[in-house]
């Protein structure tokens, strides 16, 4: 089987000749720039890092290493990997947090505070702010926090440009006909974790539960925005695809961050009708990321249409490996939950990672309905050896 084979069986649940291997195939299983940095020296790999998403300050993993370690996946990145900063093909050279020099997308330019904190400035106003010693911008500034019901009807979400779409297309195009990889379009499309972007978390909570009309109105936008906006995007990219990756975090570590009946009545109907557009539009399979516990919604995300779950994050509660693949591993895809990114990859050795990643491939493998990847990104912390341990465990033993 050639990658893109490898993955639609994995897709179809059928077993594969190995498992599908992920690393940088979208915004949600990549790597840390600052941890690619030293996992390129561990390795021996020459040149810099291209930071290819700058807000989660992700690297472009490179050909040699996808080759390496036999990654079946490539991603077709949005345009702008930051606010001003296009993916154009032009770089710039600015240093990572730590200082190791990198190349970012011309066009980053950073606002440097005082106490070392990186400021990406939108109207004069800082948007996104990354701590000193943190791997990824955080929102600083929430646009509708204290709206009223009249200021959010002037208001209109972002959309996307004919800029993007030409080059969603080219990219997209480009690589499905050099390539034999599954090609990855992450295309977003959040309702609840934009809203709490735009009113701040725990505002929008507040209003979820406390301010029905304005809450609901809120979501009513985003989702016509996303529909919209869903058709034109997969008519860029929909002939080549393979899968479209939507975001909502519903989870954390111990639960849920609302109840499932509010999820059933005020959530779960417009995600059903994005799900729905994304089908109509594109054979691409449905992916959905959404951390922490969200064993409760899994029947749920299933009923309205998502086809893959991501990250899989097993160590919250409830989410057991064992548990999710007898309960839900014929109808639903697991891509992630590979490897434990919060005790095992940054603390542990790593004969201790593979046995890890061995046991993981193990229960989540058999039938299919699986690619590889570890628990979201991996961050700046992860021991380089520990990444490569993961990485060659899965590229043999699946």
């Amino acid at each position: 089987m050639n990658s893109r084979e490898r993955v639609f069986a994995a897709l179809d649940h059928r077993q594969p000749d190995r498992v599908p291997i992920d690393l940088g195939g979208s915004i949600v299983t990549g790597i840390n720039a600052m941890g690619y940095a030293r996992l390129k020296r561990r390795l021996g790999l020459a040149g810099p890092v291209r930071v290819a998403s700058v807000i989660l300050l992700l690297a472009e993993v490179e050909e040699e290493l996808l080759a390496r370690w036999g990654v079946d996946v490539l991603p077709v990145p949005r345009y702008f990997a930051a606010p001003g900063a296009p993916l154009s093909g032009r770089w710039r050279a600015h240093p990572l947090p730590d200082g190791t020099q990198a190349l970012f997308p011309e066009g980053f330019a950073p606002r440097i505070r005082a106490d070392g904190a990186w400021e990406l400035v939108e109207g004069g106003v800082a948007a996104s702010v990354l701590s000193p010693g943190s791997g990824s911008f955080v929102p600083a500034r929430f646009s509708l926090a204290g709206a009223t019901l009249e200021e959010l009807e002037a208001w209109q979400p972002p959309r996307i440009t004919t800029e993007e779409l030409e080059f969603l297309h080219r990219t997209a195009r480009r690589l499905f006909e050099g390539t034999d990889k599954a090609l990855f379009g992450w295309f977003n499309g959040s309702i609840f974790e934009q809203s709490q972007f735009l009113c701040g978390w725990d505002e929008f909570l507040v209003r979820l539960a406390a301010d029905p009309p304005f809450s609901d109105r809120l979501l009513a936008k985003l989702t016509e925005a996303a529909v919209e906006d869903l058709k034109l995007y997969l008519g860029a990219v929909g002939e080549y695809i393979q899968v479209v990756g939507f975001g909502d975090d519903f989870g954390i570590q111990g639960g849920l961050q609302l109840s499932p009946a509010m999820f059933r009545e005020r959530i779960k109907p417009h995600l059903a009708r994005i799900y729905a557009a994304a089908h109509a539009a594109s054979p691409a399979r449905v992916f959905l990321h959404s951390c922490g516990s969200v064993v409760e919604l899994i029947e749920d995300f299933i009923e309205i249409g998502v086809d893959i779950l991501n990250p899989v994050q097993t160590s919250a509660a409830g989410m057991e490996p064992e548990r999710l693949k007898r309960d839900f591993g014929r109808r639903i895809v697991f891509w992630g939950g590979g490897a434990d990114v919060q005790r095992v990859l940054p603390l542990g050795t790593p004969r201790e990672v593979r046995a890890d990643v061995r046991r993981r491939l193990e229960i989540f493998s058999p039938g299919g309905g699986f690619v590889f990847a570890p628990i979201h990104n991996l961050q700046a912390d992860v021991p380089p050896e520990n990444v490569a341990a993961m990485y060659e465990e899965a590229a043999r033993g699946g």
